[in-house]
Parts: structure tokens; sequence; C-alpha cells
């Protein structure tokens, strides 16, 4: 591995930080109103700066508003964008999943209405595909889609729907034929979230916010032309939305072993000395950044595939289900040792200003979005590993003879 950049890469590092400094906020946003439209705004300001710049989706060709750049650029750019205090980026389903899959589905027409407003963040998107009998298995899809005329009618629920609640547009899997086994009678449209018979919950959450979403879908009237890909055929849409959101999700943000580094050498521990001096907290610590670094540089193989020209190996499947776990015990130690104060999540008063609360109460949403850690484990036993895959009872039975829970 390579961990230097090349001249080319130097040279576009240069300019990216010389573009960022020149342009990208200085001050954070109030974090009371992290949902709120005054941050709305500022994000939608900042992505259309981007946009005009050639910095929104630098991998894209110039047809649909990149400049064509390359993978290793758009890593260095992310790279040097994260030193600054941007707004939240509530773009990146909709430009890492749901148009990449429109993209690639749609017809001409569509894809000139919807791509360019969405790379300057004019318009933003959400994936409706998890429903609440069907949990991580997205083929057991049991939303209705029924075609009368030239329109279908859409009847259901989605569930844990990120964004829903502020978004313009999204993409649904719908159920389209029930006598064909579950991965061969789904279909996939794309739907204005504005239209009759939508209504969107948003769920609250424990750490307070009400990110993810309930969406109910009562008569929903959309044209032939808003389907993306054939009949039938919308399992191998889906993949591509899936392998799309597998790079988009990443790894865990959040509180990190060198803040609770930190905090332990400036707590004291049971004994009133520094909580750093306790041995089993040393041995958790030293856990914690060998996986860090074992990440750390699985990303270098990945980076340095991508410096290359080549297609990065299948180690990137591993990032989300280390760093989320990992997130989860740090916050929960973190917590603990803050013993009664670990009650105390004001970020006036809470050391760090409450980042471990943030990232314990964040931890288990994560592990959840995609992908649970079951299947990713299984994507890397089957995938990576080579190991046989699980056996399926359900492959050819017609959906509608599938046995469900009483």
């Amino acid at each position: 591995m390579d961990f230097n950049d090349s001249p080319d890469e130097a040279a576009y590092r240069a300019q990216v930080r010389e573009w960022l400094a020149a342009h990208a906020p200085k001050q954070a946003l109030d974090p009371t109103d992290m949902e709120g439209g005054g941050s709305m705004a500022a994000s939608k300001a900042w992505q259309a700066k981007k946009a005009a710049a050639g910095y929104a989706q630098i991998t894209w060709p110039q047809a649909w508003g990149g400049p064509g750049g390359t993978p290793i650029q758009q890593v260095i750019f992310s790279q040097e964008e994260a030193k600054y205090p941007i707004p939240p980026n509530p773009f990146q389903i909709g430009l890492g999943m749901c148009i990449p899959t429109v993209m690639t589905f749609a017809d001409e027409e569509t894809k000139k209405r919807f791509v360019g407003p969405a790379l300057r963040g004019e318009e933003i998107w959400c994936q409706l595909f998890s429903e609440p009998s069907g949990g991580s298995d997205v083929a057991a899809a049991r939303t209705r889609a029924v075609r009368d005329g030239d329109d279908w009618i859409i009847s259901g629920q989605k569930v844990w729907t990120t964004g829903a609640q502020f978004s313009d547009f999204g993409i649904v899997i719908t159920r389209t034929n029930p006598d064909a086994p579950k991965h061969k009678g789904l279909t996939m449209f794309w739907v204005d979230m504005k239209d009759p018979g939508i209504e969107v919950r948003p769920i609250h959450q424990m750490s307070g916010g009400s990110g993810f979403n309930e969406v109910f879908f009562t008569d929903v009237r959309v044209k032939d032309s808003q389907r993306l890909g054939a009949v039938d055929d919308g399992w191998r849409v889906s993949l591509v939305t899936l392998m799309n959101e597998r790079l988009a999700v990443g790894g865990a943000t959040g509180a990190q072993w060198t803040q609770f580094l930190e905090a332990a050498r400036a707590l004291p521990g049971l004994d009133g000395a520094p909580a750093i001096k306790d041995q089993a907290l040393r041995e958790k610590l030293a856990d914690w950044y060998v996986q860090a670094e074992g990440l750390k540089h699985t990303r270098n193989r990945t980076l340095t595939a991508l410096s290359r020209g080549e297609t990065p190996g299948p180690e990137s499947s591993i990032g989300k289900i280390v760093s989320a776990v990992q997130m989860q015990e740090l916050a929960h130690t973190a917590v603990e040792m803050l013993d009664q104060y670990g009650i105390i999540d004001d970020p006036d008063l809470a050391p760090l200003k409450g980042a471990f609360h943030a990232s314990w109460l964040m931890a288990p949403g994560l592990r959840i979005a995609g992908g649970p850690d079951e299947i990713l484990k299984n994507i890397i036993a089957e995938r990576v590993l080579g190991l046989p895959g699980d056996i399926r009872v359900d492959k050819d039975v017609p959906f509608k003879d599938m046995p469900t829970g009483r």
C-alpha cells in the first residue's frame, strides 16, 4: 500500500484546499437547529455551491453535471471537506442511492427532469424499501402495485425511511406479481412524496431526533412512465440501489477512541486516580486502537486501489460492521466511566459536549442502517470468504403461498 498522494493527486488536493478555504463555512450551525429550517437552508446552499464548482458528485460524467473525475478525487475532496464545519447532508441517500438507480433504469426525459435538481440540492429523495413484516428481507415486500390501465395503484406501508419527512421524491419497491417467487414478482417506481394517499409519520427516537419515518400508501396512483426497469424485474433494479447503499452508508461516526482517551485522562476512577490508570479500561482502549488502525489500513487498501484506477476488493464490506459495533461499545463504556455524571447529556455540562451520549443513542440505529450485522456477516461469509450460502426453502415458492406468522 502507498499512503502518499501521487503528483496528480497532490495537485488536486491543493486545488481542493484552496477552493474550500475560500468557500467552505467557518462556523458550525447551532446544534439546537440541526433538524430545523436554518439547517436545511444551509445544507441546500452548500450543495448548490459545490455543484456550481463541480464538487457535488465528482465521479459523475459531464453530461449529468459532474466533472467526470476519478473515485480517488472524490475521496480527496471528502477528506478535505471534513475539516470544515459543513452543514448536514440530507442529499446522501438521493445522490448515493436513488439518483444512480434513476440514471440506470429511467428514460431520458425522467433523467433530465431529476438528475440536475438533485445534484444542485433543489430536491431531496428517500428510499422506500423496508416494511414492518419484512425485516431485513427486502424481497419480502408486501406493498402492492396493481395495474389500472396506463397507471398503477400502490397500497401498503414502509418503515424506517430516512428523511421521508422532508423528501420531495422517493423510489419504492412493490409487489406486482404474488404468483411468482418473492424475488421475481417485484417492480420499482419513483413517486412524488406529496402525492395524495402518501402519509409520512416520523418515528420518535430515543436520541430525541426523528430521522426515521413510517410511510403509508393508500391507493396512490402513479403512471407507468414512473416505473424503473421492467415489470416484475424490481429485484435486479433494487440490487443497484443496495450496492450503492453499502458505499453511501459507509462506517459509523461519533466519538472515537481518541476522545475516550482524552476523557479517561481527565476523569477520576474509583480510587480517585485518573480513570486511565485502570488496567481493564486500558485493555479496552488497546482493543479499540487496534480495531481503528485495522480499519484505517483497510480503507488505505481501498484508496490505493482507487488511486491506481482499480476496482476495490471485498474489504469495503468490513468497515460498517466493525465501526458501528465499536462505536456502541465505546460509548457504553464511556457513559459508565462517567458514573453519576453519565445521566447528564446537556452539551453545556456533559464531558465533550455530550458526544458519548449521542453516540450511545445513535449506535443501535447505525447497526441496522445499510444492513444489520447479521446481513453483513452473511455477505462477508458468502461473497468474501466463499462459504456455502444459507439454505433457502422459499426460493421457488410463489409469494402468495409463503407461510406467514400468526
